[in-house]
């Protein structure tokens, strides 16, 4: 098999120890390789870095486990350079494959360019995205907060949820502070009411009245305080994000002006894609990496049902929010969705809109462009144009001279 790589190393990561392996060419010409097993402090990884430039290695491979990779490869990219492997495309190479030989293994595999690298953001993306990710596990908290304030209310025969919309908005926290005050008649506490839930108050009257007790009180002094605690955390990390994203200040508003991108939304997008669409060759290669490109299973000559593969799942996430947000609106990405949704389903109308939008995503920040808006009857323009030249084309090969005239 030919050679690709003269000198390369493959490591085997784990979280106490690093197993190194380095392939590079012999006094007789033949390979010669060396395996040394060191720690994962950072003395020991200095170590190891000097010990791979000292064997002149160019290229370093080693598999994406869990988090213990992060340190390793921040250390030796300094150096060299480093390929990230997915675990999963490792393992479906024919071989030898035992923890002991694992960095042989991959060693080998480098050396003959078998192994495709992974994509590792740049230091400032990669400090974004700790940032992006830590807020949204934070708005997830907040989420089960407010579930756990339902449950709650529920247990105390308290029926908020069922006349207001949103139970820990202005009205729904004045009520709340006033039961964990100890007001618990209906009337006193309807009039707390602020808005268009006012004109709610006969239905709202007789959802508060229940069986609430100290013991709710105690239960909904803890939810209420930890979900302050939240706000805060999430309003602080949000500044945060804010004063590292002020680089990228037009790329944010370029991705704001496609339907159903808020500002958050745009921030999580520019995190974990980057921002720089060279590193994808084309839109379709930055959607198979998202996870969210159509799924491809042929056998015996018929097309078989394939689902999505395994991607980003913080950008899937993200664009599927976004995906939803964007049927509401009046535009042709919502036409698409219900051109979809009639044929295949909610779901995978969804998806379609979300691949849709990652498209859109990748052209916007690669042409520096902002997004230019269809209308709503695009599908329904394109689709007619099609089937009019279609049926022109037929009558012509069968000998015909077509001349279309409007009707009016």
């Amino acid at each position: 098999m030919e050679r690709v790589i003269d000198r390369c190393a493959g490591l085997d990561v784990h979280k106490k120890t690093v197993t190194a392996c380095v392939r590079v060419p012999g006094l007789d010409g033949a390979r010669r390789q060396e395996v040394r097993t060191f720690g994962t402090t950072a003395a020991e990884l200095l170590t190891l870095r000097d010990w791979l430039v000292a064997h002149e290695v160019t290229v370093v491979a080693m598999e994406s486990t869990g988090v213990y990779w992060k340190p390793v490869f921040y250390v030796l990219e300094e150096a060299v350079s480093c390929v990230l492997a997915n675990a999963v495309q490792i393992a479906q190479m024919p071989g030898r494959k035992t923890d002991v030989q694992d960095c042989r293994w991959i060693a080998e595999l480098l050396e003959h360019g078998l192994i495709r690298s992974s994509f590792v953001p740049p230091p400032p993306i990669r400090e974004l995205r700790d940032l992006t990710r830590y807020r949204k596990a934070l708005i997830e908290d907040r989420a089960r907060e407010v579930n756990r304030l339902h449950k709650v209310l529920e247990d105390a025969g308290i029926k908020l949820a069922s006349v207001a919309t949103n139970i820990v908005g202005k009205s729904g926290r004045a009520i709340l502070e006033a039961l964990v005050g100890g007001t618990t008649d209906a009337d006193v506490l309807a009039q707390l009411a602020r808005g268009a839930l006012r004109k709610k108050l006969p239905a709202l009257r007789q959802a508060l009245v229940g069986r609430f007790r100290a013991h709710h009180a105690t239960l909904l002094t803890h939810v209420l305080a930890h979900m302050e605690y939240l706000d805060e955390a999430i309003s602080r990390v949000s500044s945060d994000v804010e004063e590292v994203l002020r680089p990228f200040e037009p790329a944010l508003q370029r991705l704001d002006s496609i339907p159903g991108v808020s500002r958050r939304t745009a921030e999580m997008l520019l995190a974990e894609t980057g921002g720089d669409m060279r590193v994808f060759p084309t839109a379709g290669h930055l959607a198979s990496w998202a996870g969210l490109c159509p799924g491809h299973h042929e056998s015996a000559g018929k097309r078989r049902s394939g689902k999505t593969r395994k991607g980003n799942c913080w950008l899937r996430a993200t664009l599927l929010e976004a995906a939803w947000a964007a049927t509401r609106t009046n535009t042709a990405l919502a036409a698409r969705y219900h051109r979809v949704m009639r044929r295949r389903g909610h779901k995978k109308a969804v998806i379609a809109v979300a691949h849709a939008m990652l498209v859109i995503v990748y052209y916007v920040l690669a042409e520096q462009t902002s997004y230019r808006e269809l209308g709503r009857d695009y599908y329904d323009r394109r689709y007619a144009e099609r089937a009019r030249r279609r049926a022109v084309r037929t009558l012509e090969e069968q000998g015909y001279r077509v001349v279309l005239e409007s009707a009016a």
